[in-house]
């Protein structure tokens, strides 16, 4: 590709980006485990050195799990748990209303409850608010807790669990988000986060809460064994719960690097044999066949678990991964699937109305701005990602309810929006608020909306300027038509399972003409072949994009030159090994 392609723009407006890679490192790497150079050059990119190759490529929980005592607090914390076990008392469990919330709930009270202990669970409903509350520990103590486990929470939950302290039960935090220098007076906090943990193991730092129960289960378990009491009672099969590991971790978006990606890869392998009633109900609820992957983790069984604790009842997921009974389970599992059409159509409904306001009105910065008071703060979140990215802009969506204003943001590159969310926070404008560099949530009261709107309009003005913000599309490689072969699908699809910081890999193919365009289905999808110079021929989709630029160019390219990025896949139809491309974005060759 000449110079001047590789800096023009698409023809969807975007910019094409080729991810750097040290090219002596690939070869090697190539050379040392028989790679091909592209599979090298993505290893490469994604900072995969020479050691670490074969536990990317082949993740073993017995290569990458850790003691797990390398964490603070958690001996204390398995050895009270332990000790709670085999005493008999009443231990309870507060967890939080999305996915990680009820996978790390359902891993915990599975656990417990297999060595002979029903646990109480708590998990709050959104208009509640996120982790423990006193009414929460109030009822535990009033049914005789002795012991509160709080998962995926509390890490900052000071007055609430000083106070379920100072009524004498113990507290354990089992959580991996952001702490403080200061943490919660109680008995234990497990979190990799803690400022003050000296663990060296990296990946542990970016599991979600999910993967830190099922190391927390790991310490209870090998306590329990050390103590003997597996003589009288038969010990469970931990590798079981890694379905629902899996779930968590790829629905929290995080990292699929380390232990990870092992956990999903185990996890994946434990969910194709369908030994949870309640995923294999939610499956069949959602028509799932085939074997399942990280997609269907992800846009599948995610979005219905989430849909609970949006606009319906919080604790259906816990319930429902906890299932003994397949009625029962196919009962909640169709309840998720209604909650999950309420949620749809009440986002759908949110969106138009914020289309509305932005496109319907002049904008004076350079930020999605809306807000109203009929719209579910369920959605609101959802609602402030797809005008990100309709806009390609920051965006803030609020619900007015009667008490105060409650808003999510999102952002783009160049925009730290949880840092802004701290800056308003501290001004002033904001009663409460938190996140990270690419979403934040916050609430504010409602006359300080437009003093809102100025000062995150400023912030991000003088971030990014009033230059149109150009969507940047990074590809991990240049192939040749030529080169796209079904063992190279086999070799790429070791790169799964795919998610946060390791993508499904796309590739540019340069210099290829079209041929045989044609619309397909009642989606504006658009088929057609993709030639390079050589008469080398690939079979190529293209997804909702008849109705672009890009999509008219396809079906009429009358000869011309195309350089085409996207991801390969293979094409199994009737049993055969064929491969395909699914194209994103065209980008014309001037001549």
């Amino acid at each position: 590709m000449n110079s001047d392609a590789e800096i023009s723009k698409s023809l969807n407006g975007n910019m094409w980006r080729l991810t750097p890679a040290d090219n002596r490192q690939a070869e090697l790497i190539a050379q040392k485990f028989n790679l091909s150079p592209l599979m090298a050059r993505i290893l490469v990119a994604r900072k995969v050195n020479e050691n670490q190759v074969i536990d990317f490529l082949s993740p073993k929980l017995q290569n990458l799990m850790p003691n797990p005592f390398v964490l603070k607090d958690m001996e204390k914390a398995a050895k009270r748990i332990a000790q709670a076990i085999i005493n008999k008392q009443k231990i309870a469990i507060i967890g939080d209303y999305d996915v990680d919330g009820a996978t790390s709930t359902s891993v915990m009270r599975l656990f417990l409850e297999s060595v002979g202990v029903e646990p109480l669970i708590h998990i709050p409903e959104r208009d509640e608010g996120y982790g423990p509350s006193i009414p929460a520990v109030d009822a535990f103590h009033a049914q005789g807790a002795e012991l509160i486990i709080t998962v995926d929470c509390g890490t900052t939950a000071f007055e609430v669990l000083e106070y379920a302290a100072q009524k004498n039960i113990d507290v354990i935090v089992i959580d991996h988000h952001e702490a403080e220098m200061k943490l919660p007076k109680i008995y234990a906090v497990v979190n990799p986060k803690r400022l003050d943990d000296d663990c060296n193991i990296e990946y542990l730092k970016y599991m979600a809460a999910v993967g830190v129960v099922f190391l927390t289960v790991v310490a209870i378990n090998r306590e329990l064994r050390e103590q003997s009491f597996y003589q009288n009672v038969s010990e469970p099969n931990l590798m079981n719960l890694l379905d629902l590991v899996a779930l968590g971790t790829v629905c929290d978006v995080v990292p699929l690097l380390g232990l990870n990606r092992a956990y999903v890869r185990q996890g994946l392998k434990i969910m194709s044999l369908r030994q949870n009633l309640g995923l294999n109900a939610l499956f069949d609820k959602s028509g799932v066949t085939e074997a399942p992957s990280a997609y269907h983790l992800g846009f599948v069984l995610g979005p219905r678990i989430n849909a609970c604790g949006r606009v319906g009842e919080a604790s259906i997921g816990n319930q429902l991964l906890c299932a003994k009974d397949a009625f029962w389970a196919d009962s909640l599992a169709q309840k998720m699937n209604d909650y999950n059409d309420k949620r749809k159509e009440i986002e759908g409904y949110v969106l138009l109305k914020a289309i509305e306001i932005l496109e319907g009105t002049p904008q004076e910065y350079p930020i999605a701005f809306a807000y109203g008071d009929d719209w579910h703060q369920g959605v609101i979140g959802i609602v402030a990602g797809k005008l990100k990215e309709r806009y390609n802009l920051p965006s803030f969506v609020m619900s007015i309810e009667s008490d105060e204003v409650k808003g999510s943001a999102r952002s783009v590159a160049g925009v730290d929006v949880g840092a802004l969310i701290m800056s308003a926070k501290e001004k002033g404008i904001l009663t409460k608020g938190g996140g990270h560099t690419m979403a934040a949530g916050f609430s504010l009261n409602a006359d300080k909306i437009e003093e809102f709107r100025a000062f995150a309009g400023e912030y991000v003005r003088q971030r990014l300027g009033e230059e149109a913000i150009i969507p940047v599309i990074d590809a991990d490689g240049i192939l040749d038509v030529s080169g796209i072969t079904y063992e190279l699908i086999e070799e790429l699809s070791q790169l799964e399972p795919y998610g946060a910081q390791n993508s499904e890999p796309k590739v540019i193919l340069p210099k290829v003409k079209v041929s045989k365009a044609s619309l397909v289905g009642t989606g504006g999808h658009v088929r057609c072949f993709l030639t390079s110079a050589n008469g080398s021929s690939v079979k190529a989709m293209a997804f909702r994009i008849a109705d672009s630029e890009a999509g008219m160019a396809l079906l009429n390219s009358h000869g011309r030159l195309f350089d085409v990025i996207g991801t390969l896949r293979p094409d199994n139809w009737m049993g055969r090994k064929g491969v395909q491309f699914f194209i994103e974005d065209v980008r014309e060759i001037a001549v």
